[in-house]
């Protein structure tokens, strides 16, 4: 991938850039691999707003991933590199021995004509492999994890992120996640070998309003510019603090830093150390 920064010939342009998607091998996707991507406006089921500021954006057709990669020792031969617009990371599109084709997400320095395999026992380290974590070296780059044997990749799954393998001990391998987390899961799960592409993809500036309308993301206010009766941090004459100890959602709770993390979560017991590198007791 790379970035094209424009000429700032509008204010727009200034501050923009873009994807040149020079890695993209193929412009249209499989038809029997997508489905309609229904827009639901930010509403639940009885209609009511539960997620602020959706709306609107560019037509969209979801991928279907295949993240169990449950057809065990059969080669897949890479037959494209696609662009997915509903995450950052690049898809590849395969093709079984047996002529069934699926989307996987695409990890660093895969090409087309590579081929790739998945197995329940140990197989060649290289990047698009995946096999149970017990069967992996220890220190190796890995992504698409199932915390549930069986379930499908649920962690690490983000443009250019990775997690590794630092220890297999009794039933639970110890791995890194990509926010410093140290945590136990299954060593039966399984995880594919390498880094998600894309990593350049963090990089991208935005630029303008326009691009976000296209992402289906409306405008947003802030609270301090708003009355007093529509949010916390409204009223006053000309620009002012909020005037609180600590800011508010509209509703009056805390916001901004607050630990929304349940204090005796079921899964504490997995995490050997968290983010702010403390070891749980």
């Amino acid at each position: 991938m790379g970035i094209k920064v424009y000429k700032p010939t509008t204010p727009g342009r200034r501050k923009t850039s873009v994807d040149t998607f020079s890695d993209i091998t193929k412009k249209r996707p499989e038809r029997k691999l997508t489905k309609i991507k229904k827009r639901q406006g930010g509403r639940n089921a009885q209609g009511r707003i539960t997620v602020r500021h959706r709306g609107g954006g560019a037509k969209q057709f979801y991928r279907l991933i295949d993240y169990k990669r449950n057809k065990f020792d059969m080669p897949a031969t890479v037959k494209a590199i696609e662009y997915d617009p509903n995450r950052n990371a690049r898809i590849a599109l395969v093709e079984y021995q047996d002529g069934e084709k699926r989307y996987i997400i695409l990890p660093v320095d895969l090409k087309v004509g590579a081929q790739v395999i998945s197995s329940e026992n140990r197989t060649e380290i290289q990047p698009g492999n995946r096999m149970p974590l017990e069967h992996l070296p220890l220190g190796s780059i890995i992504y698409n994890i199932e915390i549930t044997p069986g379930k499908g990749a649920q962690l690490v799954r983000t443009a250019g992120s990775n997690a590794k393998l630092m220890a297999v001990e009794g039933k639970y391998a110890t791995i890194r996640m990509p926010s410093g987390e140290v945590r136990l899961i299954s060593k039966k799960s399984h995880a594919t070998i390498g880094q998600v592409s894309n990593p350049d993809a963090m990089h991208i500036r935005i630029g303008k309003a326009g691009r976000k309308r296209h992402m289906g993301i409306r405008p947003t206010v802030r609270g301090k510019a708003m009355n007093p009766v529509d949010h916390p941090h409204g009223g006053g004459e000309g620009s002012n603090p909020i005037g609180l100890k600590a800011p508010k959602t509209p509703w009056g709770k805390k916001a901004l830093g607050v630990l929304t993390r349940k204090k005796k979560k079921y899964s504490d017991k997995f995490i050997v150390r968290n983010r702010k590198k403390k070891r749980r007791k």
